[in-house]
């Protein structure tokens, strides 16, 4: 990494991710051939939200402990890791624990929105 020059890879990488999220979302992909077609498709997407938010919590969980392994072998001197970069991994990895938080908020959110609606 180095200071004062962006990484596009990464972000290139990052647009390539989404838009292939959104060519799977996509309701053209879909073709309704009757009511079974959609609680299959209903159960899918019950599975892949679960895949989705286990990936995503892994992630986060590694970020972590790459950033926390980082900051040790800075602690020990390890002339390889220097200051900027342990403290960005740091950085980095509070970020996503921030937005894990978040997301778990709005899921909590909804979840007591749909419980209090009268049926």
């Amino acid at each position: 990494m180095s200071v004062g020059m962006i990484d596009t890879s990464r972000i290139e990488a990052m647009v390539a991710q989404l838009k292939a999220a959104a060519a799977r979302a996509s309701p053209a992909n879909a073709s309704p051939s009757g009511d079974s077609a959609l609680q299959a498709k209903s159960a899918t997407g019950a599975v892949d939200f679960q895949s989705a938010l286990k990936s995503s919590l892994d992630q986060v969980n590694q970020t972590q402990l790459q950033s926390r392994k980082l900051a040790e072998r800075y602690e020990m001197g390890d002339s390889g890791v220097s200051l900027s970069d342990a403290m960005i991994s740091l950085q980095k990895s509070s970020i996503a624990f921030q937005q894990t938080v978040q997301v778990r908020n709005k899921l909590v959110s909804a979840y007591q929105e749909i419980m209090n609606m009268g049926i």
